[in-house]
Formats: C-alpha cells, sequence, structure tokens
C-alpha cells in the first residue's frame, strides 16, 4: 500500500479517518503491512502484504478469487496478446486515455486486473478493489506499476472517503452481488461532482431467461466450488469443440451452438484455440459457479443511475447492458 492512499480510506463501519500505524515499509517506500486505526482505536484493519482487508478472507465470493487466482493471467492484454479488455473498456466507459490521465479511478470488483491494467496503462490513478482473494492476484499481476493501490474490501461498506473518484467503474461485477440494487447505490456516492460513473449488468432479455446456464445454475451454484471446477476441467474442451462443430452449420449454426452450456468465443475474439480452451473453461465457471445471478433490464438501470443523480445517462450493449453518467 502506498501512503498516499491513506487520505483517500475510511473505516467502512464508522466513516472516521483511518491511522497508519506498526507499518513495515519496504525499500520503495510501500507499507507491506501494517495496522489502519479509527482515531477512537474502536476499528483496527490489517495491511497484509501490502493490500488493506477491510473484510474477512473467506465470503460469498470465493469462487471468484479461486478463478482469479487460478487464471490470474488469462484476461490481460498483455498477457492474451489482444487488446480484448482494452477495446472493452473504451467502449463501454465512452472515455478516453486522455480523460483519465493522472486522475483517481475507482475499479470496484476488479478481478485479477484486467480493467485496471488498462486505466494503469492510459496514466491513471487506479485503486482496485474485490471482496475476494482476487485482489492478491491483481496486486501480483500489476505491482509494477507505481500508481496502483489494491484493497479488498465490501462493494455495500466501501472503505473510502465520500467523492474521492473522478472516474468510477464496475464491469461484470454487480450481477453476482446479493442486492443488486443497494450495490449500485454504494457506486455513485464515490464519484466526485462533475465525475463519471460507468457500470454494466446482464441483460433481463427472453434471450438472457433462454440461456442453459439458467436450467443448470440451481444444481451447480450448490455444488462445492473445487469439485465444480475440476468437472468443467473435463467437460469443457468436449463442450467448446461440440459447440464450434454447431457454429460451422448454416445459417443455424449461431443458434445452435447457443444451446450448449460453455463460453464460445470462436470468431469472436482472435485466440488460439489453446486460449479459446482457457477462457471457454474460465468463463463456463463464471457462469455456473457465482451464488447469485442477477440480470437487469435497460429501464431498470436508467431509473437507478437518475434516482442517484447522475446526468447524461446513457445506456447501451458493450458485451453486456451497460449504463454511464455524470454526477453533477
Amino acid at each position: 500500500m502506498q501512503i498516499e492512499l491513506i487520505k483517500r480510506l475510511s473505516c467502512p463501519k464508522s466513516g472516521m479517518q483511518l491511522e497508519l500505524k506498526d507499518a513495515d515499509i519496504d525499500c520503495d517506500g510501500n507499507v507491506r503491512n501494517g495496522i489502519l486505526v479509527t482515531c477512537d482505536n474502536q476499528y483496527t484493519y490489517a495491511v497484509d502484504e501490502y493490500i488493506p482487508r477491510f473484510v474477512e478472507r473467506s465470503n460469498y465470493a470465493d469462487n471468484f478469487g479461486m478463478q482469479w487466482n487460478k487464471f490470474s493471467k488469462t484476461q490481460l492484454d498483455s498477457h492474451s496478446g489482444h487488446p480484448i479488455s482494452a477495446e472493452r473498456f473504451w467502449r463501454a466507459t465512452g472515455w478516453t486515455p486522455q480523460d483519465i490521465k493522472d486522475q483517481w479511478v475507482l475499479d470496484v470488483g476488479c478481478g485479477s486486473g484486467r480493467f485496471a491494467e488498462i486505466a494503469l496503462m492510459a496514466g491513471a490513478h487506479v485503486v482496485a478493489l474485490d471482496y475476494s482473494s482476487a485482489v492478491d492476484a491483481c496486486w501480483n499481476n500489476l505491482k509494477n506499476h507505481p500508481r496502483l493501490h489494491v484493497v479488498q474490501g465490501d462493494i455495500y461498506a466501501l472503505p473510502f472517503v465520500e467523492a474521492s473518484f473522478k472516474y468510477v467503474y464496475s464491469l461484470g461485477v454487480l450481477q453476482h452481488t446479493p442486492d443488486v440494487e443497494r450495490a449500485f447505490g454504494a457506486l455513485p456516492i464515490m464519484v466526485a461532482p462533475s465525475g463519471c460513473l460507468c457500470t454494466d449488468f446482464y441483460w433481463r432479455r427472453l434471450r438472457t431467461v433462454l440461456h442453459p446456464k439458467y436450467l443448470l445454475r440451481p444444481i451447480t451454484r450448490r455444488l462445492d466450488q473445487r469439485m465444480l471446477f475440476k468437472c468443467l476441467c473435463k467437460a469443457v474442451p468436449a463442450l467448446l469443440f461440440t459447440s464450434q462443430l454447431l457454429g460451422r452449420i448454416p445459417v443455424f449454426g449461431s443458434v445452435l451452438k447457443r444451446l450448449i452450456p460453455v463460453a464460445d468465443y470462436t470468431g469472436i475474439y482472435p485466440l488460439s484455440q489453446r486460449q479459446l480452451e482457457e477462457w471457454a473453461l474460465l468463463d463456463t465457471f463464471d457462469m455456473l459457479g457465482p451464488r447469485y445471478d442477477s440480470p437487469q433490464t435497460a429501464r431498470t438501470i436508467r431509473r437507478w443511475m437518475s434516482a442517484a443523480g447522475m446526468k447524461q445517462i446513457e445506456v447501451l450493449h458493450v458485451n453486456l447492458l451497460v449504463v454511464r453518467g455524470m454526477k453533477t
């Protein structure tokens, strides 16, 4: 943790500012271990291996921590060799590298850092937060970026001073929280005046509801996640091969392949067959494993943005259903 982050942190229980004590500072001036304490000494939080931790290590997002530590580099553009994450990030947010350069940006639900990497490359100061142990993967992947700050915390009790960030985004996250509306409501509070917010959701429409994952999830989300992962390791190559075969059928192929419960990016992303299998395993586990999966309608998310006082609201489809706006 860098010392400059402390002024943006606050106790998620009391809202009080935090002081750093018993700090173990490395040769680069970063806090490797220490304790964050409220001024009344009532609440304390550990800085453990460079990461301030405001939640217990084990929680409902354990499956995400497992997958992002297992696939820590899979979706990083620097690893795949393709600007897949960058294209999604810039199209979804509508921002430019010049917009966020030198600005403080909050990434809520950072995973292993696929989008944080894009913002860092643009020159932003990025605070990457996740509820799960994915924060360890994010830190290990991106720790060489001097403007990176990683925090383990709860979206329902964000450990930051209000209005601390000019740009806030949360991509691929909110639909997996227990209360999506409440999770969304925590984000506008963090946006500075004239700042921007962007988030996305699974789209609640007939095509989504008919996805075969919703036939399987009542079973798979209750399974031991490690057992589910082992089963998918064996099943996904065959499922992907079947999906790819169906996809070659003229006219009806694109429809038939949707019947196979596997994430198939053949013809969508310029990945090798090995990469396609890895992405398929990662995202199929992401479809079937999470405890929560709550798609939303365009009308609902527009209403949430408006109720939060956001202006210039746009709703569009970029991979998922995206909503973005500005805080006046």
